[in-house]
């Protein structure tokens, strides 16, 4: 499993298990990432690290989203 996924999922089951400076961390971690290939699920993991680190209101909706599409496409070998 992708190290940003698992990250992201922690702080979903648990917000006050991740610190804001490893979310920021992740973020920068899987835009690096991102930056360095085109594989898809590199990119869905990039950004359910972003929105793990938007406004608290639509975060969790959000990174639920992506990692939901980061384990769609895994599933799919791709």
């Amino acid at each position: 499993m992708n190290k940003h996924i698992e990250l992201v999922k922690k702080w979903l089951a648990d917000p006050d298990s991740v610190t804001q400076e490893e979310l920021d961390d992740n973020r920068d971690a899987a835009n690096s990432a991102y930056a360095a290939t085109v594989y898809s699920a590199t990119v869905y993991s990039a950004y359910a690290a972003y929105a793990a680190n938007a406004a608290a209101d639509a975060r969790s909706a959000d990174a639920e989203y992506w990692i939901e599409r980061y384990e769609e496409l895994t599933e799919q070998g791709e």
